[in-house]
C-alpha cells in the first residue's frame, strides 16, 4: 500500500497502534465541552475513517459519555498511558474518529471544518478557511 493512502499513529508509549487506509471521510476541529475536557485543550483535533479501513494493534481503555447527537460518544485510550487514540466502538460502530494529535505524521492532518464552535471559550481559536458549524453537521 501506497504510503500516501495510508495514516498511522499510536498512544504516547507506542503500545496502542492503528493504520487506517484511505483518505479520510472528514478531518475537523471539535470544540464541544466534552471533547475540550477530554483532550484538556480548547478543541479536539479528529479525521473519520470508515470502520473497515482501520487496523488497531493493542489492548483499549474506552470511556463512553452522551454525545451532541444523544447517543454514546466512545473514547479509546492506551491502557498503558492513558493517550487518547480514537473514538468509536470497536466492532460495533461503522465509523471510527482518529485523534489527529497522535499522526505518526501530523502534517498528514487536513481540517476542513470546525463544529459545535456554539460555546468554544474565546480563547480557542478557530483556524481561518475552515467551514464552521456551531451545532453538529448532518
Amino acid at each position: 500500500m501506497n504510503d500516501n493512502e495510508t495514516y498511522t499513529g499510536s498512544c504516547l508509549c507506542g503500545a496502542l497502534r492503528y493504520e487506517a487506509s484511505g483518505e479520510p471521510a472528514y478531518a475537523g476541529y471539535c470544540y464541544c465541552g466534552d471533547c475540550r475536557k477530554a483532550s484538556g485543550s480548547g478543541f479536539f483535533p479528529f479525521m473519520g475513517f470508515p470502520a473497515s479501513a482501520l487496523r488497531i494493534e493493542g489492548e483499549t481503555r474506552k470511556f463512553a459519555a452522551r454525545s451532541a447527537r444523544g447517543g454514546d460518544a466512545v473514547r479509546n485510550t492506551c491502557v498503558v498511558c492513558g493517550s487518547l487514540v480514537f473514538g468509536g466502538e470497536l466492532g460495533e460502530d461503522d465509523w471510527h474518529t482518529i485523534y489527529a494529535g497522535s499522526l505518526d505524521d501530523p502534517s498528514r492532518f487536513r481540517p476542513t471544518a470546525a463544529i459545535l464552535t456554539r460555546n468554544r471559550p474565546a480563547w480557542a481559536v478557530i483556524p481561518p478557511n475552515l467551514k464552521v458549524f456551531e451545532g453538529m453537521p448532518s
